[in-house]
């Protein structure tokens, strides 16, 4: 799956819930903090960590690709 960023980035917990992995931002912190999310392969413990164009996050069997919205 993909999701079409219109900002710099988006918060790691903010994406989980924009992309309805969660079911609140609560939710999203506390899955993070579990340590089950992984960013570009790597263990992402920061609930506020900036997730930018290019990247890819992993939370159970989902995988996101960050893009940049078109103009």
């Amino acid at each position: 799956m993909t999701f079409q960023l219109k900002d710099e980035y988006i918060e790691l917990c903010k994406l989980l819930k924009a992309m309805n992995l969660v079911m609140s931002g609560g939710e999203g912190k506390e899955v993070v903090a579990q340590g089950q999310v992984r960013v570009d392969g790597q263990l992402e413990t920061r609930k506020r960590c900036k997730i930018r164009p290019g990247q890819v996050v992993e939370f159970e069997s989902n995988r996101i690709k960050v893009e940049a919205a078109s103009l």
